[in-house]
């Protein structure tokens, strides 16, 4: 696409994404945030049209970054360390959002409600089922 992933490296301590390793990257950035800005701060387009560009612009840095990430180059070791911190970060916002969904729970039945925060549910479950499909597909192939 746009961008090559030799220019970039893994986000390693700040979230997930890609980060520039060398000035061809930096430029990338530039080139992609820089008439966005100039296009939001500038008052000739209306609301419609503003939202209208913004969903485009985000949709191609979405699968440009993508694309990069897929592309980017990584050794056993770093594949390794990757799916580690995916895993942890992956069990504690598993455990902060059954404390939610708990917490949710409590609060509307003690006010008689019956209510579930449908999100909250949505993302736990679905999780669970993701999980057991990657399992299920990885043991077919052992």
């Amino acid at each position: 696409m746009l961008g090559k992933p030799e220019w970039f490296q893994r986000r390693k301590y700040g979230g997930w994404g890609i980060t520039p390793k060398t000035w061809q990257g930096w430029i990338y950035i530039a080139v992609l945030i820089l008439p966005f800005i100039i296009f939001q701060s500038l008052p000739y387009w209306d609301n419609n049209t503003r939202f209208i560009v913004t969903l485009i612009w985000m949709a191609i840095l979405i699968v440009d970054v993508i694309d990069i990430m897929i592309h980017l180059k990584r050794d056993e070791r770093e594949k390794m360390h990757e799916a580690i911190a995916e895993r942890n970060a992956a069990w504690f916002m598993s455990i902060i959002l059954a404390l939610g969904l708990a917490y949710y729970a409590i609060v509307n039945g003690l006010n008689g409600k019956i209510f579930i925060e449908p999100f909250i549910a949505i993302a736990l479950f679905g999780g669970v089922i993701i999980k057991s499909i990657t399992n299920y597909k990885l043991g077919k192939k052992n």
